[in-house]
């Protein structure tokens, strides 16, 4: 289903696609953080804030295949997202979509066939833009909190190594109760549940490799999980935020100060 967040724009903002879907709780959310970046976008850019200065933004909020699934069954069929995420991010780029964000981690290993397929677009690459946020506030080492998908495919893995960041991934076991978390957890509605399994598998990652900063590489995991006192001395890294803001400066870059 697409529907329109906001219809009326700014004359000087570029339109903007999401892609989301996966899960819809998770893109519904960062439609939330879009427009709160581009309020903090606009106050940066000394541009009134009222209702007609937000860019038009569509969002796609499709059924997509699980990602992870797919990734473990690389078979052509119609587990694979690959074809509706061509097909949704086909119809932002006919409303008019210039630039557009993925509402989930796990998805950017489609990234580049997107990419591919839509050169008049500019597909943000969410697990970038977090690497080189990462590398500008010289952290050193993460531990990553996400999927197994994510985690098979190695998307924040091998970024982070590019960026001379370390990246400390849970065991086994403790990447299942981080499923629990998930599929049992937030996309069921649970949300007790799934507090207490990140909670356990963030303070596990933190004791045993003394990491600070812990990126949660899936949408639903911030959904559930943030700061409070029952984990001190760990600093969250949302990557909605970080692409949101990406997002957001994209949409209002032609009216960046040029000075």
């Amino acid at each position: 289903m697409l529907s329109c967040v906001s219809a009326r724009h700014h004359p000087a903002t570029q339109v903007v696609g999401i892609l989301g879907g996966m899960g819809p709780a998770a893109g519904a959310d960062f439609v939330r953080l879009f427009v709160q970046a581009c309020t903090e976008h606009m106050g940066a850019l000394g541009i009134p804030v009222h209702d007609q200065a937000y860019p038009e933004h569509w969002l796609a909020q499709v059924p997509i295949p699980d990602r992870t699934a797919a990734l473990h069954d690389t078979r052509p069929g119609a587990h694979q997202p690959a074809e509706p995420l061509l097909q949704a991010t086909g119809r932002l780029s006919a409303l008019g979509a210039r630039v557009v964000a993925i509402a989930c981690n796990t998805a950017h290993a489609w990234h580049g066939i997107l990419q591919q397929r839509f050169p008049q677009l500019e597909v943000l690459h969410g697990v970038q833009e977090v690497v080189a946020d990462m590398a500008a506030r010289e952290v050193r080492g993460v531990g990553l909190l996400a999927t197994q998908g994510a985690y098979d495919a190695g998307l924040y893995q091998g970024e982070l190594e590019r960026a001379g960041i370390g990246c400390f991934v849970p065991e086994m076991h403790e990447r299942e109760l981080l499923m629990q978390g998930i599929y049992d957890g937030v996309k069921a509605g649970n949300y007790t549940l799934a507090r207490q399994r990140f909670e356990s598998v963030s303070l596990a990652l933190q004791q045993r490799h003394g990491v600070s900063t812990l990126i949660m590489g899936c949408t639903e995991i911030p959904l559930a999980l943030a700061e409070h006192p029952r984990l001190p001395g760990l600093s969250l890294v949302n990557p909605s935020v970080v692409l949101a803001s990406a997002l957001a400066r994209h949409a209002y870059r032609e009216m960046a100060p040029t000075c």
